[in-house]
């Protein structure tokens, strides 16, 4: 068994599992209240079966990475969380809607719509051409607007319903319904930040064991669509909701109209679109850098590279595990604001190196994640 020291001055071992990353100083990991926190040991190409968990100091605070916390003290996470706002308070004057998404979400909506048109008379081959240079990255992107409006970021939580049909809007070149359903999963991705059959962010056991080579790998990277869809029916099942039913009529009515209008060609387009923006794609790399542990014994990094520009700065994603009600037009304010809570951080520099070193360092793959044990997981069996 190994153990990591959680204590407040003291360096974590700055070691590296890949060179896609940098190590700046220290972190303090607290695990949510009522849960305790394992890593599943990375399964190399040289093994078979089921991982064991190397075991790690248990706590019960609450999900967030950043800053230090004595373990074991009560709501620790929370005087660690809101540390930068209370040194800081203009942070808080950062948690207010983005004037500017929903007409950049209009935007990207249209031109589409405006690409529907436009592919009609193209050949098999350039359709799929621009589908993945072009359509991949608008609908990547409109999936992280989407992600942006779960939280509230297009009209505040004041109007929380123009939100929920927001994103319904946002969903229409996306060929297939998932607004709503993104939203019923992601608050647990925030509340339960890797509990073990809550957090469908995880992957299965299944999927860290079968896909534990270079070649496995790349094909579970090209399938994320697939795996993000059906893992939060086998982990963590729920009943549909009123919204999930409205968003996939809305949906169907718009992938009718559009077959109606311009054949099957404009829905080939859509749906290439997702399923490449949302596979093996450079801005998918976000999904890996996130929370896979690149670097032993730290669970979330950000990302401060260009690619922010077009996925509404979702690579400030420390940042927005600390402050989920910001948007993500104001990441890098926090940044600014409070850069002694964030500079001295892991961070990723590259989407793309974040994907090569996942296929090819035997260290990584589905299986090097943080997983915790949570109480109200085990008490639903």
């Amino acid at each position: 068994m190994a153990r990591i020291n959680l204590s407040h001055n003291r360096p974590l071992p700055s070691v590296s599992l890949c060179s896609s990353i940098s190590l700046k100083a220290e972190v303090g990991l607290t695990p949510p209240r009522g849960c305790h926190r394992h890593i599943i040991r990375p399964l190399c190409n040289c093994e078979r079966g089921w991982p064991r968990p190397v075991t790690f100091m248990p706590g019960n605070t609450g999900p967030v990475l950043v800053g230090h916390s004595k373990p074991g003290a009560r709501s620790a996470s929370k005087t660690c969380t809101h540390s930068p706002r209370a040194k800081y308070p203009a942070i808080k004057a950062l948690m207010r809607p983005d004037p500017h998404l929903k007409w950049t979400v209009l935007g990207m909506v249209l031109v589409q719509l405006l690409a529907c048109w436009l592919v009609r008379g193209l050949a098999w081959r350039w359709l799929l051409f621009w589908a993945y240079a072009f359509g991949g990255c608008v609908n990547h992107s409109l999936t992280l607007a989407i992600h942006d409006i779960s939280h509230n970021a297009a009209f505040g939580t004041a109007r929380a319903s123009h939100n929920r049909w927001f994103a319904i809007f946002a969903n229409l070149p996306m060929g297939v319904p998932y607004a709503a359903s993104f939203k019923k999963y992601h608050v647990d991705h925030h509340r339960y930040l890797g509990g073990d059959g809550l957090d469908v962010d995880v992957p299965t056991r299944l999927e860290g064991w079968l896909f534990c080579t270079p070649a496995r790998k790349l094909l579970w990277l090209a399938l994320q669509p697939f795996f993000y869809s059906l893992r939060p029916l086998c982990v963590n099942p729920k009943a549909v909701t009123r919204m999930e039913v409205l968003n996939a009529l809305v949906q169907l009515a718009a992938d009718a109209t559009i077959f109606a209008l311009g054949g099957v060609k404009p829905m080939v387009y859509l749906l290439a679109s997702s399923l490449l923006g949302l596979g093996l794609h450079p801005i998918s790399g976000h999904f890996v850098a996130e929370h896979y542990m690149f670097l032993k014994g730290h669970e979330t990094y950000s990302y401060y590279g260009p690619l922010n520009w077009i996925t509404f700065n979702v690579g400030y994603h420390m940042e927005h595990h600390d402050f989920p009600s910001i948007p993500g037009c104001n990441l890098p304010l926090v940044r600014k604001i409070a850069p002694e809570y964030y500079d001295h951080l892991p961070q990723h520099h590259s989407w793309v190196k974040v994907l090569w070193d996942f296929v090819f360092e035997d260290s990584l793959g589905p299986y090097a994640r943080v997983k915790r044990v949570c109480k109200l997981a085990e008490d639903r069996l």
